[in-house]
């Protein structure tokens, strides 16, 4: 298995490319900052998960037990 496959969401990127990209970060907002920035992006992903669990969960429990029934068209002729 290769190196850089390991972390998926960064593709086909290798160290060198990683670390730059980590220093950058570094100079952009600072030592103190970055930990900030991860928990927020942390949150941000987990409420995402969350949201989208949830609505899988409705799709599904409307697919097995459908709480409403559409009701039907009428079948009267159309008044004149």
């Amino acid at each position: 298995m290769e190196t850089n496959n390991i972390l998926l969401f960064i593709g086909g990127l290798g160290g060198t490319e990683v670390v730059l990209i980590v220093l950058a970060l570094l100079l952009f907002f600072g030592a103190k900052r970055i930990p900030e920035l991860a928990k927020g992006l942390g949150r941000g992903i987990r409420e995402f998960k969350d949201a989208s669990r949830d609505i899988k969960n409705d799709i599904q429990k409307s697919v097995d037990t459908p709480d409403q029934v559409l009701p039907r068209e009428s079948k009267a002729e159309p008044r004149t």
